[in-house]
């Protein structure tokens, strides 16, 4: 009955893929260099992390959350969650993957934030950016690893770029959402003391909107966690690899060692993270 719809597919699918065939012809060396940066910058910061003694990095992150919060709950639960995980035995695959959200955290909240700055000062460009915005965050995770795995190759890179694609919408919104809320009085005051639109910038638009943005930069990192285990599939090193293990072999006790471990590592990030003033508001 449909078959004069069927008969005349919309190349689609076909049209991505000879895009990304151009891509991947003509601009190679790119993609080449990118992947040699961001393996070498993770990398090193995997290295580095796990050059400090467990108990050292434990105590310093502990240190820094009581610094930031002069909360006893939240360092007893970091000292109690961490030391689990390193008595389960995932330590390093903690590491790993504490380092690859945190570089994939950075260049998201690098583009991002900007971005979401223009998309609040024009309208038009949010406008036309929300159908993609839309688009990244609904496309499922498991199609951004095929063309980042021919663009890039097995590794760490494609599941870093497909969580920065995953990732980057959270805090492009809610620093537009942050700074398009400024009271328009602010805006009169600053400018009655004759400031510049850069004065107005950083001296009105982003204190006001900065417990948003910092909302976004913690949502950014929980999302970036929930791709550890899609980027595992890719080659990407971490406590994805544990939990992929698992499946492949009906490992329970695996799975719930791994799954546990990043769910301790979710909540100290999103903790640790969470700006003061949104706790107060939380409260």
């Amino acid at each position: 009955m449909f078959d004069w719809l069927t008969a005349h597919k919309i190349p689609l699918g076909s049209t991505m893929a000879d895009f990304v065939d151009f891509l991947t012809t003509r601009f190679q060396v790119v993609f080449d260099v990118i992947s040699v940066v961001l393996e070498t910058g993770i990398e090193g910061l995997t290295d580095g992390l796990l050059a400090v003694p467990p108990l050292l990095l434990i105590a310093l992150v502990a240190a820094g959350a009581w610094f930031l919060h002069r909360s006893i709950g939240l360092v007893v639960f970091i000292l109690a969650g961490l030391l689990l995980v390193t008595n389960l035995g995932f330590w390093d695959q903690t590491v790993m993957t504490l380092a690859q959200v945190l570089v994939a955290t950075v260049i998201c909240v690098l583009i991002g934030v900007p971005v979401g700055i223009a998309a609040a000062h024009h309208p038009r460009f949010y406008a036309a950016l929300r159908p993609v915005l839309d688009l990244m965050q609904t496309v499922p995770t498991f199609v951004y690893l095929i063309p980042t795995l021919i663009l890039f190759g097995l590794g760490v890179v494609p599941g870093v770029i497909s969580t920065v694609i995953f990732s980057i919408p959270a805090p492009i919104r809610l620093t537009h959402l942050g700074v398009s809320s400024v009271p328009t009085q602010l805006y009169e005051a600053g400018k009655a003391f004759g400031a510049t639109r850069r004065q107005l910038l950083y001296k009105v638009e982003l204190p006001y909107a900065l417990p948003t943005i910092m909302a976004g930069i913690t949502q950014c990192i929980m999302l970036a966690l929930s791709m550890v285990v899609i980027a595992a599939l890719v080659g990407a090193d971490g406590l994805g690899k544990p939990v992929v293990r698992a499946l492949n072999t009906v490992n329970i006790a695996m799975g719930f060692e791994a799954g546990l471990a990043i769910v301790i590592l979710a909540i100290v990030l999103d903790r640790v993270c969470k700006s003061p003033e949104t706790k107060r508001k939380g409260r």
